[in-house]
């Protein structure tokens, strides 16, 4: 495999930034991972990392070989993200469970497969337009397919907050699935919290995004979707890689192209900034609070391991 990719995640105007993303890859398998928690004090950073780390975790187990069914493995990543979440309320006797989003894809053999839950996005693009996109599990999605409200009426509408699938909560949750995906040479493929994609439309995100140094383009990309979420600005993450399957210059300025060709069969690597400190934004979690939630996070994981 041959491919760029860039990730970031940003505070916004919020006390705490809820949001977790993280990505791994082997010789012959890459990992995305976004989720978007929501819940009190620090719970909804809890449930993102839940579930991002489950993921990461299960993909590390099975690094030796490609992922022998990707859509089971991100339909069964999440369902146990999901109970592990549950476990975590029910330990701190919590009235409401916290929740999150989740979006998650794989790539493998050339072909990307995701699934997702909730309003955290994936967009396909190819040639400067979105070729594919997940759709918002979200009340103003269903008004917008109903016809009431249009799409410039959604990012003002008091329903805007209201998901109906997620991880965590009192209801299974929804997991919608992509069809496989064949990628071409300069595909990309873009990860989001609503952050983003609400002060960012998905076609100015691949006009940007077509021929940019990732590296360089995602920050701008934050940078004005902050902006245009104004004073109360939510918390934004990204993951963009771009596909690629020709070597190119990494002196010309590009980002580090990653080739995946000389991995030994038994190795990971797995980028996920640390519970706590996330996005270069330490939570106001005390030292103390901040090494219980990291060793109740891993034993819940523990527990869902197979």
């Amino acid at each position: 495999m041959k491919f760029t990719i860039y990730q970031e995640s940003r505070t916004g105007r919020r006390a705490n930034n809820e949001d977790r993303l993280a990505h791994c890859y082997s010789r012959d398998s890459l990992l995305m991972v976004v989720a978007d928690g929501m819940g009190g004090h620090y719970y909804g950073e809890v449930a993102a990392q839940i579930a991002v780390q489950t993921l990461t975790e299960a993909f590390q187990r099975e690094v030796k070989t490609r992922i022998r069914d990707p859509f089971l493995f991100l339909q069964t990543g999440m369902l146990n993200g999901h109970r592990g979440i549950l476990d975590f309320a029910g330990k701190h006797h919590l009235l409401d469970s916290p929740r999150t989003t989740c979006v998650a894809c794989i790539i493998q053999n050339n072909i990307a497969y995701w699934a997702h839950s909730g309003d955290s996005r994936l967009y396909l693009m190819r040639k400067g337009r979105v070729l594919a996109q997940t759709k918002d599990h979200s009340r103003v999605r269903l008004l917008v397919e109903q016809g009431v409200i249009t799409e410039d009426q959604v990012h003002d509408h008091p329903d805007r907050n209201k998901i109906y699938g997620c991880l965590g909560g009192q209801q299974t949750p929804e997991i919608e699935f992509s069809r496989k995906m064949t990628l071409e040479a300069e595909d990309v493929l873009v990860l989001c919290t609503d952050g983003v994609w609400s002060g960012l439309p998905g076609e100015m995100l691949a006009a940007t995004l077509k021929t940019a140094n990732l590296m360089r383009a995602v920050p701008v990309l934050l940078g004005q979707a902050e902006t245009r979420g104004g004073p109360h600005a939510d918390n934004l993450s990204m993951i963009a890689v771009r596909w690629q399957d020709t070597y190119v210059d990494e002196s010309s300025g590009g980002s580090s192209l990653i080739s995946t060709k000389s991995m030994a069969r038994d190795t990971v690597t797995t980028r996920m900034t640390g519970f706590g400190h996330h996005g270069g934004h330490k939570t106001e979690l005390s030292d103390e609070e901040i090494e219980l939630a990291i060793e109740e996070i891993r034993s819940t994981i523990q527990k869902y391991s197979k």
